[in-house]
């Protein structure tokens, strides 16, 4: 027998082994996998995502092993689900469209319309991908109805078409669907709920069409009832929202009020319950988090035992089939040889792919960063106008009878800014994108705009605020105020949130002086709360981690501490606690400044107040130039400076700035930085050609340390962010105005 003739033997041998390894999944298998899948929904409706994505990257592993299609398809699916629950779209839609894969290579029709309805579910969130979820939910319905299933499972697919056309307000384009659902639920016994939403998708219907107004308020009685009755709060809401409008609507505004009150309840009690979720939510997305780390790691590691292990396997084999062969040495060199290479290739392709993924985890990580810029500015914007519009009602006399409600308002959209600015810097902080500004600013307008911020937190608790700072500091200090305002911030507010019927006290206090002015001062944040016990204290550092409290009515998102002390090892210091359960807490930190050389002990600045209480017609010849897009935040603003006696001209966007400012001479220009056309940066670099003396402050929503550089650059003054506190704001115009135009004030 010659050499090739031994080896076409060997490669027979050798297929017929591999063929005998590839099978359907054995008894046993089949029990484990139905274990693992059991095991993935109890964990996943008990907030155990980590567990339950352990279990799906074994159910993985043992379906592609044992040739289970299925069953690789459920565990991708539930990775869908898993992702989807903590808000992580991206990741949820990966999965959902990795099921979908699995569902086409299997060849298992029947899974294809679950992978396409989950995949369009997943859209959701955006309402501008409606063609493509139609799209999805079209194709669950066509391949339904190829395989001859019956009617009522396109039952879901029917509702979610005409939910969606509902959403976009296309209510002719939702009926077809809408009658085809009513038709379909008929012919099997269908779950209360859905029945519920179907009455209020019809009820949306007859409301958008103004076809039957009557007709949609009868049915959003009736579903508000059947809600009520079975605790669905989600769908009581859209009732409860519906008929508040529709009443309206018919003018009936006694029923529409009695409604919102309703409204306004249900959204109470859900709330309740949703903070508890959201705890849930967060404590596991941060669990997720953590073990996918792990997870990666040890999946790698597994894969190359298996790996290891299924070549073991095979080379014994091998090496029993080549004994009964006179070529054994040969075969088995050759063997080796070809074997080796296969693997250096493997290894290769593997290190390539590990590049493509820390390449694609860094390219992700700067997308988050981004992200995350861009919803904290769309957020402030609207903020602006709660927190604008808020302020100036709580100032008309005609309203203080709601002045109780009104500085509710303003409290929920300041706190609502707060956690937003905390998120936002916590996610600055993770990516190293922070720097410290030196800036000049006022220790004791910093503390009074403190104070102000936490007035209704104080008087909801019965507390009282302290402020002691040395006297022989001066008043104007360098250094970057944001990041120390937020450091008290948090600080105070833990004070607030954690004491009832007590004091605070704020002490600063000069430790040392340096030469060159440098001053390292104490800053001392204390109450006489609930306190804090010793085995809690290094856990309160800790993100998403929270301490006891009496405050029943208080939930948090634990981010507060981890933010300070991170942002104290920013100047290179540290926080410290002193506290003991039911005698309060003190932190404190030391920091270095310097005093402003610049700074006159005699201020010449005037503040407002000052200037009104000697003059109250002293602006009716300042003329302020107020350019924005948004016409609500335009008009804001306009009547915030139009109620202290400024005159004012309104420009949409920068081009029609330039053109205000070339037509007319104006004493300072209020100047927002994205606007369509021409942004706000633009616009000065063009108006400083021509007027380098009027002040310009930018009125942005965006960061001040990642926009600052570049105003100043075109030709700035100052900068003021978008949602600001009113005083704050009229004292950062006037500063500007007395520089300018200090006899005309």
């Amino acid at each position: 027998m010659d050499i090739k003739s031994a080896i076409t033997i060997l490669c027979l041998l050798f297929f017929g082994i591999l063929l005998g390894y590839s099978q359907e999944p054995t008894d046993a298998e089949e029990a484990t996998l139905q274990q693992l899948l059991r095991n993935i929904k109890e964990d996943y409706y008990a907030y155990r995502y980590s567990d339950a994505i352990r279990d799906c990257s074994r159910m993985i592993d043992l379906a592609n092993y044992s040739g289970a299609g299925y069953y690789q398809f459920r565990a991708y699916n539930e990775l869908g689900h898993i992702h989807n629950s903590i808000k992580d779209t991206a990741k949820a839609r990966f999965y959902y469209e990795k099921s979908l894969e699995v569902a086409m290579e299997t060849g298992q029709d029947s899974l294809l319309p679950w992978a396409y309805n989950d995949l369009a579910n997943a859209y959701s969130e955006d309402i501008e991908n409606h063609e493509k979820m139609i799209s999805l939910y079209k194709k669950a319905i066509a391949i339904n109805k190829k395989q001859k299933a019956p009617d009522y499972q396109n039952l879901v697919q029917y509702m979610n078409i005409a939910w969606t056309y509902l959403d976009l307000q296309m209510p002719a384009m939702a009926y077809p669907y809408l009658i085809k659902t009513q038709e379909l639920a008929k012919q099997k016994k269908q779950h209360d709920l859905l029945l519920l939403n179907l009455d209020l998708l019809f009820a949306r219907y007859y409301f958008y069409s103004d076809a039957d107004p009557s007709r949609a308020v009868e049915l959003f009685e009736k579903s508000a009832v059947t809600a009520e009755a079975n605790n669905y709060l989600d769908q009581l809401i859209i009732a409860q929202k519906y008929l508040s409008e529709a009443y309206e609507n018919l003018g009936d505004f006694k029923s529409a009020n009695a409604r919102l009150r309703s409204l306004q309840e249900v959204k109470e009690r859900l709330h309740l319950i949703e903070k508890e979720t959201q705890l849930l939510e967060a404590s596991s997305k941060f669990e997720v988090s953590q073990y996918k780390k792990d997870l990666d790691l040890a999946q790698r590691e597994e894969q190359y035992s298996a790996a290891m292990m299924d070549k073991s396997k095979l080379l014994n084999t091998i090496f029993i089939i080549c004994a009964m062969v006179f070529l054994l040495g040969f075969i088995t060199i050759l063997f080796f040889t070809k074997n080796r290479k296969k693997y250096i290739a493997k290894l290769r392709e593997k290190n390539a792919q590990l590049t493509e993924a820390k390449n694609r985890a860094e390219e992700l990580s700067t997308l988050k960063t981004q992200f995350f810029s861009t919803v904290s500015h769309e957020i402030r914007t609207p903020l602006y106008g709660v927190v604008g519009l808020s302020s100036i009602l709580l100032e008309d006399e005609a309203l203080k009878s709601h002045h109780e409600d009104l500085t509710s308002l303003k409290f929920s959209a300041d706190y609502l800014l707060a956690l937003i600015n905390d998120v936002l810097l916590m996610n600055k902080m993770e990516s190293s994108s922070i720097n410290l500004e030196k800036n000049s600013f006022s220790l004791q307008t910093l503390l009074s705009n403190i104070v102000r911020s936490f007035a209704f937190g104080l008087e909801q608790n019965n507390n009282q605020i302290h402020i002691s700072i040395d006297d022989t500091l001066p008043d104007r200090l360098m250094g970057d105020s944001i990041r120390l305002s937020q450091i008290l911030m948090n600080l105070v507010g833990n004070a607030v949130k954690f004491n009832e019927n007590g004091n605070i006290w704020i002490n600063i206090r000069k430790k040392e002086t340096k030469k060159d002015d440098l001053y390292v001062l104490r800053f001392e944040v204390k109450d006489d709360g609930i306190g804090i016990a010793d085995d809690k204290q290094e856990l309160i550092f800790e993100e998403f981690s929270q301490v006891e409290s009496n405050n029943y009515d208080y939930q948090g998102t634990g981010l507060g501490l981890p933010i300070v002390k991170k942002l104290l090892a920013l100047y290179g210091s540290k926080i410290e606690l002193e506290s003991a359960l039911g005698k309060g807490s003190t932190f404190a930190f030391d920091l270095s400044l310097e005093a402003d050389p610049a700074y006159a002990r005699d201020r010449e600045v005037p503040v407002l107040e000052e200037v009104m209480l000697e003059d109250p017609s002293a602006f009716e010849d300042i003329h302020i130039l107020i350019v924005d897009d948004n016409k609500i935040n335009q008009k804001i603003t306009q009547k915030i400076l139009q109620a202290k006696g400024f005159q004012c001209s309104l420009a949409d966007d920068g081009g029609m700035a330039v053109a205000r400012a070339e037509e007319a001479k104006y004493n300072l220009i209020l100047m927002d930085i994205h606007m369509p056309m021409m942004d706000g940066i633009e616009a000065t670099r063009r108006i400083r050609k021509f007027d380098s003396v009027t002040p310009i402050v930018a009125l942005t929503a965006v960061e001040a340390s990642e926009i600052r550089s570049q105003i100043q650059e075109v030709g700035m003054d100052d900068i003021i962010l978008k949602p600001y506190d009113v005083s704050q704001f009229l004292n950062t115009i006037l500063r500007n105005l007395h520089r300018i135009h200090s006899k005309a004030i």
